[in-house]
């Protein structure tokens, strides 16, 4: 076994160790998330970000978001936004950041009219910075990231280890599943989302998590699995956690997951030459196999249940009324606030204070039609400037095979669960890099 071939081995088995021993002493969830960012801070500072190792460190912090909260690891309910900027702000000090990223400069100012309006017309029985911070710290995390991320210079495979970095904690996360699940066959009895198989957390963040995990194994089954060994490593893990993903009866994180893996193949396969179009309708045939595969043993499992999840049906195999859980009535009142407020908006955070208080309740699911709500016109530029920046940046960096994808993963999260975790925000700002086919040499101040 070649070197590189231990160490990826040593990274997995170590990870997977870690979900075991989290899941038996539960205190070490809170140490691990300590460790994480001490020990990122230290790495970032030892090294003066010369190789952007503020990238490896925050995509880490975002892998372990769902397994720390799943465990009770978090010191703050927010912590990994939180420290995902601490950690690219400390990037940013070593290594600058890019005079030509304008359009986030503009995207983060934009975002300032609707908190000065909620500090205005949140009621008196609201805590306000907390409540303001958990509506903004997405956005906040977003503008930043990016900025740090804007046409920077790094390579294919710096790409693949960033995001190993993020894959690794899903490991973990996995492990822990694994564990923790109750039988099947007594824990499954509905097509609604389920607590028991998501590690007694939110089913939507734990599948978005795993759908993120399916699609960096599944890449690397692709494009980073040179021997057998590598492949049967990463297809196992791929198989694993998209089985994990599954079972978890939330559809969003992994039907976006799905639609990373297809944007990825359509972006490699109209760039590589005819024999390489070849391999690729290979990889196809054999990924459409183990999808079904995959499905098939998740259909076994659960009876038939999550044919019925995904069809849209109930127990009994009646179609149910809402296709999305009713969060469409959700963003269709967000949108009736929009057009009563179509300049300024309602205000950070006020759409779900006029929810609790005509009873209706309940947090937004969606990024989109919030930001309109909220920050009105603000919003639609803030939107703008969100989706065509990067695909502008597309035209002159068509080696960056991820671009779409990470779009794909930033797009659909955000519609079916807002900016809860730090992932949508960190992985939109993967989507900035400048990729190139050579070393670089870093720039150690500010950047053009």
């Amino acid at each position: 076994m070649i070197q590189i071939d231990k160490k990826y081995l040593f990274l997995i088995l170590g990870h997977l160790f870690l979900g075991a021993a989290i899941y038996a002493i539960s205190p070490l969830s809170k140490v691990y998330a300590v460790a994480m960012f001490v020990g990122g801070v230290y790495y970032i500072m030892k090294n003066r970000d010369r190789n952007n190792e503020a990238l490896y460190v925050a995509a880490y912090i975002v892998g372990a978001e769902v397994l720390l909260r799943m465990t009770g690891g978090n010191i703050l309910y927010e912590y990994a936004k939180y420290t995902v900027v601490v950690v690219i702000l400390l990037g940013t000090y070593f290594s600058g950041f890019s005079k030509n990223g304008v359009p986030y400069w503009i995207f983060l100012v934009l975002l300032v009219p609707g908190v000065v309006l909620a500090t205005q017309t949140l009621g008196p029985n609201v805590e306000m910075r907390k409540t303001i911070s958990f509506n903004i710290s997405g956005p906040l995390c977003l503008g930043i990231c990016s900025l740090y991320s804007y046409r920077r210079k790094m390579t294919q495979q710096e790409i693949f280890d960033i995001l190993l970095c993020a894959g690794l904690p899903i490991v973990s996360a996995m492990t822990y599943l694994i564990i923790f699940t109750p039988d099947l066959k007594e824990s499954i009895t509905s097509t609604g989302s389920n607590y028991l198989t998501s590690g007694g957390f939110g089913p939507n963040q734990v599948a978005t998590a795993l759908g993120l995990g399916m699609f960096v194994f599944a890449s690397r089954v692709i494009f980073n699995s040179k021997g057998m060994f590598l492949l049967v490593i990463n297809l196992i893990l791929a198989l694993n956690i998209s089985y994990r993903g599954l079972i978890t009866f939330s559809r969003g994180g992994m039907i976006t997951g799905m639609m990373m893996l297809v944007a990825l193949i359509a972006t490699t396969y109209f760039r590589v030459n005819d024999s390489g179009k070849s391999k690729m309708k290979i990889f196809m045939v054999g990924a459409v196999a183990m999808y079904f595969l995959v499905w098939g043993y998740s259909s076994s499992q659960t009876g038939g249940l999550i044919d019925k999840r995904y069809a849209n049906q109930d127990a009994t195999g009646k179609v149910k009324e809402s296709r999305f859980s009713g969060r469409e009535e959700l963003a269709a009142n967000e949108i009736e606030d929009f057009l009563s407020h179509p300049v300024f908006g309602i205000g950070v955070a006020k759409g779900a204070a006029l929810r609790a208080e005509s009873g209706q309740g309940g947090l937004s699911h969606n990024e989109l039609t919030r930001l309109l709500a909220e920050h009105g016109s603000f919003g639609i530029l803030a939107l703008i400037i969100l989706i065509v920046t990067p695909l502008m940046l597309y035209l002159d960096n068509k080696e960056h095979i991820f671009l779409l994808p990470f779009l794909v993963f930033w797009l659909f999260t955000i519609n079916h669960a807002a900016m809860r975790l730090a992932a949508p925000s960190f992985i939109y700002a993967l989507a900035l890099l400048k990729i190139t086919s050579y070393d670089k040499e870093k720039a150690a101040v500010h950047r053009e």
